[in-house]
C-alpha cells in the first residue's frame, strides 16, 4: 500500500504566535510612538531618539514578558506531570480504568478501549496520560526561551521599518510617511503571518493592518494635542 503523508503546521503554533505577536507590536508600538511625536512638532533627531528608545525596550519588555507567561505554562505543565507520576505509583488499576473510560467517552467501544490502554500502558504510561487525559504534547510544549527569542528578534526587525522611514522621509511628511509604511510593513505581516501558519490570509491581513491604523490614528491625535497646548 501506497503510505499517506500529511503536512500540519501545529508545531509551529509556539514560535509563529510569539514571532506574529513581537513584530506586530514593534510595527505598531514604534510607529504610534514616532507618528505622536512627530505630530507633535518635533524635529528628526527627536523623532529618532524616540523610535530608538522605544525600540529597545519595546523588545526588552516583549522579551521578559514571553518568558515569563511561557515559564508560568512551563511550571503548570510540570507540577501536571509530576501530580501524574504520583498517581501512577499510588493507584496504577485507578489510573488504567480512568484511561479507559477517557477512550471510551470517544466513541470506542469498553472491550476494545480496555485492550487499547492495556497495550498503550505497556510503553510510556506517563506520556500517554499526559497526551489523551491532560492533552499534553511535544508540539505544544511551552518552551520560555524559544518564545522570548522570537518575540524580542521579530519585535526588533518590526520596529525597524518605521524607524527607516523616519531617516528616508522627509519632516515635513513624516507622520503621514510613518502611517501609510506601516500598515503596508501590517498588511505584509498579515500575509506571512498567515501563509506560515495555514491561515486565510484576507482576514488576517485586515486584522492586523485594522488595528494598526487605530492605534496610530489615536497617538497622532494625542501628539497634535499636546503639540498644540505645549
Amino acid at each position: 500500500m501506497a503510505r499517506h503523508f500529511e503536512r500540519h503546521l501545529v508545531d509551529r503554533t509556539a514560535w509563529l504566535r510569539a514571532a506574529v505577536l513581537g513584530a506586530n507590536d514593534g510595527i505598531v508600538s514604534t510607529a504610534s510612538l514616532i507618528v505622536g511625536v512627530a505630530a507633535s512638532g518635533a524635529d528628526r533627531q527627536a523623532v529618532l531618539v524616540a523610535g530608538v528608545a522605544g525600540l529597545v525596550a519595546g523588545a526588552m519588555s516583549m522579551a521578559a514578558g514571553e518568558y515569563v507567561s511561557v515559564s508560568s505554562q512551563a511550571d503548570s505543565e510540570a507540577a501536571e506531570r509530576a501530580r501524574e507520576t504520583a498517581e501512577q505509583l499510588a493507584s496504577p488499576a485507578a489510573e488504567l480504568d480512568e484511561l479507559t473510560a477517557i477512550y471510551v467517552a470517544r466513541g470506542v467501544e469498553p472491550a476494545t478501549a480496555r485492550t487499547v490502554a492495556e497495550q498503550l500502558s505497556r510503553g510510556d504510561v506517563l506520556a500517554v496520560h499526559l497526551r489523551d487525559e491532560l492533552g499534553h504534547s511535544e508540539t505544544s510544549a511551552a518552551r520560555p526561551v524559544q518564545a522570548a527569542m522570537a518575540s524580542a528578534a521579530s519585535f526588533l526587525v518590526g520596529a525597524a521599518a518605521p524607524l527607516l522611514v523616519v531617516v528616508l522621509a522627509p519632516v515635513a511628511m513624516l507622520p503621514v510617511a510613518v502611517s501609510v509604511a506601516s500598515l503596508l510593513f501590517l498588511a505584509l505581516l498579515g500575509i506571512i503571518g498567515a501563509r506560515a501558519g495555514g491561515a486565510p490570509v484576507l482576514r488576517a491581513t485586515l486584522r492586523v493592518t485594522f488595528w494598526g491604523a487605530l492605534a496610530m490614528a489615536a497617538t497622532a491625535g494625542i501628539g497634535r494635542l499636546f503639540g498644540a497646548v505645549v
